[in-house]
């Protein structure tokens, strides 16, 4: 089956745009999408009168977006590379910069699991020939996934055989949807499409899957910001994030 061509569309198209009295803007990685919108709505309830929008990429596009000047509050990165960047580019306050929850790489197939694969070992068998991990050269389930198939001696099977995503919830959909034999997600994305994806094996990193998060360093930014970034880290902030299968960090 042919791979269908996703148009990344642009998860800050706000450029430029002035950002309202009340409004909180809160970037983050995909693979934070469902966990981000709850605390928002959380936050909101307790905060009336705030308003926090949500928006979702790879991190490395995020950032990227946010560098060339698109308004935002506060920056979740799903991995320490993309926050390094951020720190680097002075995009971020690095005294604000703490790590706030950990994932895990999984190995999925569609969930009739057409192929039978059972582990890594499997990927290797005949007919599986279309195998999709996030781009580990913007992607950091990309990064995290390659580090571990190097570590596992698997990445050039994988290689030989990849479609690349865009970001993780690009990958989890091409399992979902059947245009891959298998995929690399996060243990959290996986859960999302239960019905859909099974895990068949977890993928041991040699680099945690930890996720930093920080303070934009802009001039404007909310006042609210500090008081989210501290909701994030507290008991409440810590029992929606363990809802949504993310542990701590």
């Amino acid at each position: 089956m042919k791979i269908r061509v996703l148009v990344a569309a642009c998860v800050l198209s706000c450029v430029g745009m002035p950002v309202m009295a009340g409004e909180l803007l809160v970037s983050a990685a995909a693979s934070l999408t469902n966990a981000f919108k709850e605390l928002a709505t959380q936050y909101e309830a307790a905060h009336p009168g705030t308003k926090v929008l949500t928006s979702f990429g790879s991190s490395d596009v995020v950032l990227r977006q946010i560098v060339e000047g698109a308004p935002a509050d506060v920056f979740a990165s799903a991995d320490q590379k993309a926050m390094d960047k951020a720190v680097d580019a002075k995009a971020v306050d690095p005294a604000t910069r703490v790590d706030f929850a950990r994932n895990e790489v999984v190995l999925v197939v569609p969930a009739g699991n057409p192929r039978g694969i059972a582990s890594l070992d499997d990927l290797k068998r005949a007919g599986v020939t279309r195998i999709a991990l996030g781009n580990p050269a913007s992607v950091p389930v990309g990064r995290y996934t390659q580090a571990a198939l190097e570590k596992a001696g698997a990445w050039e099977t994988v290689k030989a055989h990849e479609i690349l995503g865009q970001n993780v919830r690009q990958v989890l959909s091409y399992v979902e949807r059947g245009e891959v034999d298998a995929g690399f997600v996060y243990a959290t994305d996986a859960a999302v499409m239960k019905d859909k994806v099974k895990v068949v094996q977890a993928i041991e990193s040699p680099v945690p899957v930890s996720y930093p998060v920080a303070l934009v360093r802009r001039a404007g930014r909310a006042p609210e910001a500090a008081d989210f970034l501290a909701f994030l880290l507290s008991a409440e902030g810590r029992a929606v994030l363990a809802r949504h299968g993310f542990a701590e960090p």
